[in-house]
């Protein structure tokens, strides 16, 4: 029985796998034909047709292997607007002030944020920002927004000073220390005290720090284009997302029953109402803190090891900076740390030449047209920070380290409304740069001020 069965499984495979051969290459040649009636007589950005491209899969080996490197060739051979395909998606690339101007002010029902960014539902959860209606994504902004305003940022600089120094008291008195790992490390703490709250960064803190983990390491290459594919990444992604909402659910309860109010996001997420009255679920709020967690967790952890490797390679800039430290005397504040301007110029120029960000997205709903090509419907739109901060035509020796270029009288950031691009542009900037900036340079100023520094060793 066993070899009949065997048999009649083996002769259904050579019968199906040719059938299902044949049907993709009918669908894929069906597109091509609608796609080429669509677009007939339009001129369309140049194809990427360099290194590595297969059937069905395009650019796919090249992409999922080193997006930015292959951005950065395409730029270079075929110019400030051109199309890669992967898996049979159409990724148009615009770079360039001009470019990027036509990326960023089209509004949502020309150039769509949400629709772009579906692959993140998952992750943040149905009803949640990229999954909400208009209206509701709007009051979730909003929500965004009155935590991470600037009076707000400014309440969390002593909880962030306090995590500092917990946290450096614990370093030797001489050694090498990875700074990466030390970076990652602090500003979790210093994220979940400011933004999640007193319970978090107490007894819940390993927990959430494990669960963000998972859910980090379930944001994959592939998740892009297939976010809901059962591969052990996403499976431990949707899992953590449940126990992060089951903790959220506990702390919320808590509150609720001893009456706390508390002075961070996760309380201004809690006490949120919507048009109708309604207010956040737990895992709304979940969903809304893993957001928050994810826009300030990475990038601000990338920014502040890439600042620090940067400007410790230049004595000259380190006095300066000591300097700046000394000017501003007494115990530090939101509005010291604000005013320090030159370290603000070092974390910009490290934002510039290491964006931790390296594309934004939009999907196109209505055609659109630059400089006389066509981009057509459903073309994924991308901007990437990583190729603005290297323009040449934008930033004088773009390839050094200048943090002097974002200060008077350069300003070359300024050049152009959207010729750099940190922390976004349009309508869609990012909402956590004033908690970015004041985190990074509160505990950069923490460390200028108590410890001496260098960098061992070459840029990685």
């Amino acid at each position: 029985m066993d070899l009949i069965l065997s048999n009649k499984i083996s002769t259904g495979l050579r019968v199906i796998i040719p059938c299902a051969a044949l049907g993709m290459t009918g669908f894929w040649l069906s597109q091509k034909i609608i796609f080429w009636n669509k677009t007939k007589g339009k001129k369309l950005p140049p194809l990427y047709s360099s290194g590595i491209q297969l059937p069905f899969l395009g650019a796919a080996v090249q992409f999922l292997t080193d997006p930015v490197k292959m951005a950065f060739r395409a730029e270079r051979e075929l110019g400030d607007i051109f199309t890669i395909v992967v898996f049979g998606k159409r990724m148009t690339f615009m770079s360039g002030p001009d470019a990027q101007d036509a990326f960023c002010k089209p509004s949502d029902d020309e150039l769509s944020q949400q629709e772009a960014y579906r692959f993140s539902v998952p992750l943040f959860g149905e009803g949640i920002v990229y999954d909400a209606d208009l209206p509701k994504r709007k009051a979730q902004f909003k929500m965004v927004t009155n935590s991470l305003h600037t009076s707000a940022v400014a309440n969390y600089v002593p909880f962030m000073l306090e995590e500092a120094d917990l946290f450096f008291s614990d370093w030797p008195k001489e050694g090498t220390i990875d700074i990466y790992k030390a970076f990652s490390d602090l500003i979790i703490r210093t994220a979940s005290r400011c933004l999640m709250g007193p319970e978090v960064r107490g007894e819940m803190f390993k927990e959430v720090s494990q669960l963000y983990a998972t859910l980090d390491k379930g944001c994959t290459p592939i998740s892009f284009f297939a976010p809901y594919l059962p591969i052990p990444q996403h499976l431990a992604r949707d899992k953590a997302r449940r126990q992060m909402c089951a903790v959220f659910q506990r702390i919320m309860d808590q509150r609720k029953a001893k009456g706390i109010v508390g002075n961070d996001a996760l309380q201004v997420f809690m006490d949120a109402q919507y048009a109708d009255g309604s207010k956040n679920t737990a895992s709304e709020v979940a969903g809304l803190m893993i957001c928050l967690l994810f826009a300030g967790q990475h990038t601000s952890s990338v920014t502040s090891s890439w600042t620090g490797l940067y400007m410790l390679r230049d004595a000259a800039l380190i006095k300066r900076l000591e300097a700046e430290q000394r000017a501003v005397s007494g115990p530090l504040d939101g509005a010291k740390i604000k005013s320090m301007s030159l370290l603000q110029a070092c974390v910009s120029e490290a934002l510039r030449l290491q964006p931790p960000l390296i594309f934004l997205m939009r999907k196109v709903l209505e055609e659109q047209t630059y400089k006389g090509i066509t981009i057509p419907k459903d073309d994924i739109v991308f901007l990437s920070p990583s190729l603005a901060g290297r323009r040449a035509d934008v930033f004088s020796n773009p390839n050094q380290y200048e943090p002097d270029r974002f200060l008077e009288p350069r300003s070359e950031h300024r050049k152009f409304t959207h010729g750099w691009l940190g922390f976004g542009g349009g309508r869609h900037r990012c909402l956590g740069e004033n908690f970015a900036y004041m985190q990074i340079m509160t505990i950069w100023s923490y460390l200028l001020r108590n410890f001496e520094l260098e960098a061992v060793g070459p840029l990685p």
